[in-house]
């Protein structure tokens, strides 16, 4: 009726915002909607988590390692995910993948290894810095071309890289030479409209456990965290809510490079 009107209570009008509220939170827009994201180097920490919750933001997964019957099983537990066994230790086996991967919006270059070493002995040198120099350098390379305008490269350095470490010495050295190489990355990727980033976790902690209450198991401050929080971050990294932040690392520690 023209000019008519319904008088709402209080009580009605708090059921209704409640339930638009509650409604809004079910359907939040997901990070990665739509976006297809490659990991490098799976792991079934680090790598199994990105992977999970990149899958439950949205993202259509891709899962690489070496170990075919690692990926399988990690793969089997990750919707929306395929993965591709391949060696990318080299750039020939970065461009092979290249190769059978397609376009993508997101490269997480995860590539792992870890050798306590010094300079009198530097027993790991060669290999940190395949792992965690060459091999990012590589993959990028081949890789340039299948990543969108506006997509996002993220590559993970550590804590180790950014401060010094008593022991470690060579992958002290090569996770310092990554953490530069995502701000020299960032520079050259700038034309293509393709941001690089990173990240530099302190100590990933165990293997990733699908919808536990992983906030349990650490504490602001402490020197190691579940594998989700760092993966989050790098989620946060590879989604348009980053994309004005290119070229930096981000220190993922919880604050205990604060503690004296």
């Amino acid at each position: 009726m023209k000019g008519s009107y319904v008088m709402v209570t209080s009580s009605e009008y708090a059921l209704d915002y409640h339930k638009f509220f509650y409604s809004f939170k079910a359907y939040r827009v997901m990070l990665l909607n739509g976006k297809r994201v490659l990991i490098l180097g799976v792991s079934t920490g680090f790598g199994f988590a990105l992977g999970y919750l990149a899958s439950k933001e949205g993202a259509s997964v891709i899962l690489n390692s070496r170990n075919e019957i690692k990926l399988k099983d990690i793969s089997s537990k990750v919707p929306n995910s395929t993965y591709i066994a391949a060696d990318v230790s080299t750039y020939e086996g970065c461009k092979t993948l290249s190769e059978r991967v397609g376009e993508l919006d997101g490269v997480v270059i995860a590539v792992g290894g870890y050798v306590e070493d010094s300079i009198e002995n530097p027993s790991g040198l060669e290999e940190m810095l395949t792992n965690h120099v060459k091999v990012p350098i590589n993959c990028m390379r081949a890789l340039a071309n299948n990543i969108r305008r506006g997509g996002s490269i993220v590559l993970v350095s550590s804590m180790r890289g950014l401060f010094t470490s008593e022991d470690a010495m060579s992958y002290s050295v090569a996770m310092a030479g990554t953490a530069k190489l995502v701000e020299k990355a960032a520079s050259e990727f700038l034309i293509r409209g393709v941001r690089v980033n990173g990240v530099a976790p302190s100590w990933i902690d165990g293997d990733f456990v699908p919808n536990r209450d992983y906030r349990k198991l650490r504490n602001l401050g402490d020197p190691k965290a579940p594998p989700e929080d760092f993966a989050k971050v790098t989620i946060w990294l590879l989604s348009e809510d980053s994309e004005w932040v290119n070229g930096v690392v981000v220190p993922l520690d919880g604050g205990n490079r604060l503690k004296s």
